[in-house]
């Protein structure tokens, strides 16, 4: 039987590896660091942050988990993310996911979700 997304991301407990990893790039990014810097001097900030972005896309990737944030929309409103924020975000992410040694099929399936949920993060 074939494994779903969650389990081919090594379930919660991958994912929120990979979510650890994602936000520490996204920091080092010079495109997006400004955005998410400030989370250094909110530790408990940054801890909300990561479990909502380990929440949502355990959930999303098929997991028994509950997403219990804000949509998509909500979260990002306001925020006046440009497309190149977007891209260099979604860089971050394909790179974490090769990094932890994530098939190129999985990294696919992933990409195409991240495209998909573009609309609903990009200057809303």
């Amino acid at each position: 039987m074939a494994q779903i997304l969650y389990q081919r991301l090594g379930e919660i407990d991958g994912i929120r590896k990979l979510v650890d990893d994602v936000v520490e790039a996204h920091m080092h990014n010079p495109v997006i660091q400004a955005r998410f810097l400030p989370y250094r001097d909110r530790p408990e900030d940054l801890a909300n942050a990561k479990k909502h972005l380990t929440d949502f896309f355990a959930a999303g990737a098929g997991g028994p988990i509950d997403y219990t944030g804000r949509s998509l929309l909500d979260a990002h409103r306001g925020m006046n993310i440009s497309a190149g924020e977007y891209m260099a975000a979604t860089d971050d992410i394909m790179d974490q996911l090769e990094r932890h040694g994530i098939d190129e099929e999985t990294r696919k399936d992933v990409l195409v979700i991240a495209f998909a949920l573009k609309d609903e993060i990009i200057a809303v």
